[in-house]
């Protein structure tokens, strides 16, 4: 699914940032609040409170797991993972670049439909083992005559699996359907953009319907639904808004590489020049905030911030025993024939205010701006 900005930080799983937006606690709160009136139908009034925030953190973990799915596929196929967010309208897998090819796009798009289906599919067999099918699905269609609070959480727990299915289904981009869709409509014209353009009118007209639906049930008096619908709606043609303009950008700068936009002459450091040195022949030479570190090769190796050199305490220390390693998967480096539109979303240039460019080798050949990024943009969109 799509999502916010920026997070709080909660955990990391194969070594993947997680984190949850502001939003989601207000989300969190609502599902509480709305289960356990459920449960105290179920279950003894001690135990409603929890049970709804045992089956509200299920289901964000089900989300989770949605997004894990994503993120594993992506991984597989060499795209590296900025991190998983969730926010109020459920999670979204941060990827450093997009997919390469319409298989990969497919197969990642379609990677979270089917972890969240072995979810539902397990809650019922898990439910059905312990009682019956029967008493699952009545669990699931909040039937008050279910007595066994655990088939109770189970019901509501693949109700709510297939109802994130459903919707994530839905053709309609940035969702998951709607990257489906983008995938076939790539392999189809053989033109990304083209298939995101066609991708994103889906989504806005899918985000459209939304809104007229929930209002609609809005007038019938169903004031919750009816909001949140809308409201999601919005969001989703927003959304497809945005990738509809940003389809039509890349279409543009397709062209332009990172050798076109790059400092050819990047200063670096060598990774075992002393803090002394490093301090007097490059921070108080220069009066940058930071320098790329190189090997003896001129490899690549990580960055060093003016904090790092200055707080150590010891100018005997190496360069390379403070700075901040650059692992390959770090979003610090991009490709020399890499595309421009790759660097859009790079953590690295929104952080540093640039993006280090090297060769086959790893070896340093230049430095990408935010400034020449944008000076770059400027030109296209002037012409």
């Amino acid at each position: 699914m799509f999502g916010g900005g920026g997070s709080i930080q909660l955990a990391r799983i194969f070594g993947i940032r997680i984190g949850v937006d502001v939003s989601w606690f207000f989300v969190l709160f609502l599902i509480i609040y709305s289960l356990s009136d459920y449960y105290d139908e179920v279950a003894p009034a001690s135990n409603a409170f929890v049970l709804a925030t045992v089956s509200a953190l299920l289901f964000f973990l089900s989300i989770l797991l949605h997004e894990l799915g994503h993120a594993v596929v992506a991984i597989r196929n060499g795209i590296p993972i900025l991190g998983i967010d969730l926010w109020m309208f459920g999670g979204v897998a941060k990827l450093e670049r997009d997919t390469d090819s319409p298989g990969v796009e497919f197969r990642v798009a379609v990677a979270g439909p089917i972890v969240t289906l072995a979810i539902a599919a397990a809650c019922f067999g898990i439910g059905a083992l312990i009682s019956s099918p029967d008493r699952v699905i009545e669990g699931s269609t909040f039937d008050t005559s279910v007595g066994s609070a655990a088939t109770a959480v189970l019901g509501y727990l693949m109700t709510i699996n297939l109802l994130v299915l459903v919707f994530n289904l839905i053709p309609g981009f940035p969702l998951d359907g709607g990257r489906i869709a983008r995938a076939v409509a790539w392999k189809i014209t053989g033109d990304r953009n083209r298939a995101t353009r066609f991708a994103a009118v889906l989504g806005r007209g899918a985000g459209a319907l939304m809104v007229a639906g929930g209002l609609v049930i809005l007038a019938m008096g169903s004031l919750v639904t009816g909001i949140w619908l809308a409201v999601i709606g919005v969001f989703l043609a927003q959304a497809a808004k945005s990738a509809q303009a940003q389809a039509a950008l890349s279409g543009r700068i397709e062209h332009i590489r990172v050798s076109d936009v790059m400092d050819t002459e990047p200063v670096a450091i060598p990774d075992d020049l002393t803090l002394e040195r490093a301090q007097s022949d490059f921070f108080l030479r220069y009066g940058w905030p930071w320098f790329p570190v190189v090997d003896r090769r001129g490899r690549l190796v990580g960055v060093v911030s003016r904090e790092a050199v200055y707080s150590s305490g010891d100018g005997r220390r190496t360069v390379g025993s403070v700075m901040a390693r650059d692992d390959g998967g770090s979003g610090l480096r991009a490709g020399l024939e890499d595309p421009l539109e790759s660097l859009l979303g790079q953590e690295s240039l929104s952080r540093l205010g640039a993006v280090m460019a090297v060769d086959s080798n790893g070896v340093l050949r230049g430095v990408v701006t935010v400034d020449a990024v944008r000076r770059a943009l400027r030109g296209v969109v002037a012409v």
